[in-house]
């Protein structure tokens, strides 16, 4: 039977590089990629090989007859997409074009090329793999990251109860063991560092910092005490160090999410998961011990359009309906007629569905515009205004979460485009707005490149546009050679950051944390104070004198 691709796909299309009857897709040659939910298999064209499974770094293919929540649904939907997109069937021949470090052919003296990569998330460690796997250059590559940990969005924005999706960490984590690869953690460019001065040490910087600030409401009363973004409540209880002091008063019964994007269904779901449940995964020991006490009882998802405009995606949607003790329920009628998506069959059915005594509730929502926050000193409601008629409602509430887009702040230096929200660039070239001149040695990858969209492995093929621009114009000759050497950084980093850690400093820290999580079945504990990390690594190094860092 034929394999199926499942809810924690993370996109990077690995399974499509290697599948010898091209029946996965879409694929990143093809126009849909970009703002695809997930990648699926034909039915009729797989061939049950296996060899996408064998590849899949989140474990997200099954073979079709395999016992598992919604694999029925989920074959379900893998067909349906091939019915819809009828051109996506496979022609029974592999055309897949490789990832370019696949393609490259093997130079007797390739050229030498130093690029430094801000951030450690997954457009970071994707276009590390991409300059250190290939054969035709001679690349090495300095990663900075300004925490003690690495890991961006998979360490830091992935639910704690996604835990397969979090084990594209692997992938990462064989990149940070190159040759070639150097690691500074604990050192903030642009503070600790100027970027003339990273720059001055390599051909090229690239910035793949992420997108750390957020979208806001724009309405009166939004920055009341309990009214704050879905950003940092997602950091908190997944350890980021500058969310481990926040606080969260979860003594309500009702809590509003604005936002019916993934961000916001993983929200309204922790807020309302059996803290047992919560205890096998790696969620921040500090949020664990707030949820225990939560008197949250229901969570109103809020979209300002209707059902069929929902921003999440198809498999979240449908893994939310089959939490045990949760009720998940769509507010009004839905209807889904015989040829509707398969996210309208779904919600349609939430929508026909009762509470159940006992259980908590998240309740989708939609049609709603939020216009004021009310109260004094603390909120107390949410005024919505209804898009079918336009009467107001009061939603009380105790605590305002929203959840309408993550979005990049401006770097130093660079020019940015405060309308995106990103690096101004061409193909990860970072360039002056008004007239695209280069900028030059400086490039972009992943959020702050191409704005808060996809999913991990977009990342993959984001980095590899952006490997290939700046391949171009080392070739060009447009790249300055560094003035200093890879020892005059280390020295440099030394004198700036006496604290700063090493890639082998990281593999301590990580397997310090599955260590302590091992001894209480889970899967890793986390480290969300620096000075903690640093005696980690620290001890580790005494036990070990003879490693290099």
């Amino acid at each position: 039977m034929a394999y199926v691709v499942t809810q924690n796909c993370c996109n990077d299309a690995t399974c499509a590089a290697v599948c010898p009857v091209d029946c996965i897709h879409p694929t990143p040659a093809e126009r849909d990629y970009s703002r695809t939910e997930m990648l699926y298999i034909d039915p009729a064209t797989c061939i049950d090989c296996g060899a996408c499974a064998d590849v899949c770094p989140v474990d997200a293919i099954v073979p079709g007859d395999a016992i598992a929540p919604d694999v029925d649904r989920y074959r379900e939907m893998n067909a349906d997409y091939f019915q819809r997109n009828p051109r996506a069937t496979g022609s029974g021949a592999h055309v897949q074009p490789l990832p370019l470090t696949l393609a490259t052919a093997v130079v007797a003296d390739p050229p030498a090329l130093r690029v430094a990569i801000v951030g450690s998330g997954p457009s970071a460690f994707y276009a590390a793999e991409e300059l250190l796997a290939r054969r035709d250059i001679a690349a090495e590559v300095t990663m900075f990251e300004r925490l003690p940990v690495a890991g961006g969005l998979v360490r830091f924005g992935v639910a704690p109860d996604h835990w397969h999706t979090k084990t594209v960490d692997k992938v990462f984590n064989r990149t940070a063991r190159r040759a070639g690869f150097t690691f500074h953690l604990g050192v903030d460019v642009g503070r600790d560092l100027s970027l003339d001065e990273v720059l001055a040490h390599h051909h090229a910087v690239i910035h793949a910092s992420g997108a750390s600030g957020d979208r806001r409401l724009g309405i009166s009363g939004e920055d009341l005490p309990g009214s704050g973004s879905a950003r940092e409540f997602v950091a908190w209880y997944n350890g980021h160090p500058d969310q481990a002091n926040a606080s969260f008063d979860l003594s309500t019964r009702r809590v509003v999410v604005v936002g019916n994007g993934n961000v916001a269904l993983d929200v309204a779901r922790i807020l309302v998961s059996d803290v047992d449940v919560l205890r096998r995964t790696d969620i921040a020991d500090h949020a664990l011990a707030t949820l225990a006490d939560s008197a949250v009882e229901e969570v109103i998802v809020l979209g300002r359009r209707g059902p069929e405009f929902a921003a999440c995606t198809t498999p979240e949607l449908l893994a939310l309906g089959s939490l045990p003790g949760i009720d998940v329920l769509v507010e009004g009628p839905v209807t889904a007629e015989p040829d509707s998506s398969i996210k309208m069959q779904i919600l349609a059915e939430y929508a026909q569905r009762e509470p159940t005594p006992g259980n908590r509730r998240i309740i989708m929502r939609f049609g709603s515009t939020p216009e004021a926050v009310i109260g004094s000193q603390h909120i107390e409601a949410l005024e919505v205004r209804a898009t079918e008629d336009g009467s107001f409602a009061r939603i009380d509430c105790g605590l305002l979460l929203r959840a309408v887009g993550y979005r990049g702040r401006p770097i130093e230096g660079l020019p940015f485009d405060s309308a995106t929200g990103t690096v101004a660039n061409v193909a990860g070239r970072v360039v002056e707005p008004l007239t695209d001149k280069a900028v030059t040695g400086h490039y972009t990858a992943g959020w702050i490149k191409r704005g808060a969209t996809g999913v991990i492995g977009t990342n993959r093929y984001c980095a590899a546009e952006t490997v290939a621009t700046l391949l171009d114009d080392h070739r060009r000759g447009l790249l300055e050679t560094p003035e200093g050497s890879e020892a005059d950084l280390e020295e440099l980093v030394r004198q700036r950051c006496p604290d700063a850690l090493s890639g082998t400093d990281w593999r301590s820290i990580d397997r310090y944390e599955r260590a302590r999580g091992r001894e209480v079945d889970r899967p890793r504990i986390k480290i969300v104070d620096a000075r903690e990390a640093a005696a980690v690594a620290s001890a580790s190094r005494s036990s070990c004198p003879s490693v290099a860092g």
